[in-house]
């Protein structure tokens, strides 16, 4: 007999090319284009009780290009167009900085986890690029790679789940491997 599906006690996004149009070094809330889904599948997980958070690189930040109040703009708009999020994790370091939360680092999923009570193991993460699913491997949480023409052939070959879009990414989570709305 096999064991009934559990769905994942949180789910994480990343920001830009999955929750929302990436835009890069976007500071400009004006700017913020929720992605096909998005609020589609965060409603699923939402009426279902499933909190849900952000997790996004912000290296602008780091390089001079953006300052942290324009990234906190950006993200009330994206919250005030998709919804509350349980949890920001974001991450203003430059790619040399050697941090342990820029992903593929696992600092943001581990940080997003425990502000939510929640052990990582139960967290997913969904996101367009290898780096999201490299940050949920290195978390021991679960990843699911939803490609954007950026994802490189190679990412989409290693990712564990892949799906066509945010809302069958959810469906797969909820329900287990594209279950009931497949």
């Amino acid at each position: 007999m096999t064991p009934a599906w559990t769905p994942p006690a949180a789910v994480l996004f990343d920001r830009d090319g999955t929750l929302v149009v990436d835009v890069p070094y976007c500071d400009d809330p004006a700017a913020v284009r929720p992605m096909p889904g998005a609020r589609r599948a965060l409603g699923m997980l939402r009426a279902s009780g499933i909190p849900v958070g952000v997790v996004s690189n912000q290296s602008g930040i780091g390089r001079g290009l953006l300052r942290r109040s324009d990234v906190d703009a950006v993200n009330r708009e994206v919250e005030r167009q998709l919804g509350p999020f349980a949890t920001w994790q974001v991450c203003p370091h430059a790619p040399g900085d050697g941090c342990a939360c820029r992903k593929p680092a696992p600092g943001m999923v581990l940080a997003a986890a425990a502000e939510l009570g929640v052990p990582a193991c139960r967290v997913a993460v969904i996101g367009d690029i290898g780096a999201d699913v490299g940050a949920a491997h290195a978390a021991g949480a679960i990843a699911v790679l939803v490609p954007t023409p950026v994802t490189r052939v190679e990412e989409i070959q290693a990712a564990p789940v892949v799906a066509p879009d945010l809302v069958r990414a959810v469906d797969h989570l909820m329900y287990g491997p594209f279950g009931a709305a497949a």
